[in-house]
């Protein structure tokens, strides 16, 4: 396994903090945000209703605001998925993660599922807004998950990701390496999904992923920091 040397500035940047529950309140997203400008995180990863709340509480810093769309299901027409795009963009989003529609990929519908990427691309794309499309892996074939990677390489999005966090599994080393393989360095790669500890989020970035979504961010930073403070 590749030895990463790093430190706790360096490392939060590549995570993207996660408050992604139902029931999140204004101060969760307060402790949120404040938790990113302690940090430093790359961005916080939130539902598309707090978007405008969350990109006041992060004003006059670097930090982005990413938007879950279709999220988690992935079940909506193209036309809500870009709905629902454009109002997170309007409404300050800087990132945009959406799921795939997976009944369609397995249904092997695959311009579908090209139409619906390069729908939420371009618009990102014309709107200098970062796009990440999410596989949800754990529902996936290997085959499945090397077709929707062709159809990235074909499409261009900025980013394809692991998993929502909410399927029945998350990230997986195994997966990661074939996404990086199948797309290589033309599209970065963001795991996401039971990522709890700084031995699993090394090995990540090991493996070349580029970005980290995690609820556990500012502990898997602390253990860095304690583990740097012992010498370890």
């Amino acid at each position: 396994m590749k030895v990463i040397e790093i430190t706790p500035e360096k490392l939060a940047g590549y995570f993207d903090h996660t408050q992604l529950r139902a029931y999140a309140t204004k101060a969760d997203f307060e402790k949120l945000c404040g938790e990113a400008k302690k940090y430093g995180f790359a961005m916080v990863a939130i539902n598309p209703a707090p978007v405008a709340l969350c990109r006041k509480l992060l004003e006059n810093t670097d930090i982005h605001v990413g938007a879950a769309v279709g999220f988690p299901l992935g079940q909506n027409t193209i036309a809500a998925k870009v709905f629902e795009t454009e109002d997170a963009i309007k409404n300050g989003a800087h990132e945009i993660d959406y799921v795939v529609n997976l009944t369609q990929l397995k249904e092997k519908n695959y311009d579908y599922v090209e139409k619906e990427m390069a729908s939420i691309v371009e618009i990102c794309r014309r709107e200098k807004v970062v796009s990440k499309v999410i596989f949800e892996n754990c529902y996936l074939t290997r085959e499945e998950k090397l077709t929707l990677c062709r159809i990235a390489r074909e499409t261009g999005p900025d980013f394809i990701k692991t998993s929502t966090g909410f399927g029945t599994g998350g990230a997986t080393f195994e997966d990661v390496e074939l996404m990086k393989n199948a797309v290589g360095d033309n599209i970065k790669i963001k795991a996401a999904g039971g990522i709890r500890s700084l031995e699993t989020a090394l090995r990540m970035i090991g493996l070349g992923v580029s970005r980290i979504g995690s609820t556990a961010s500012v502990e898997i930073v602390e253990e860095l920091k304690r583990k740097e403070a012992h010498g370890a």
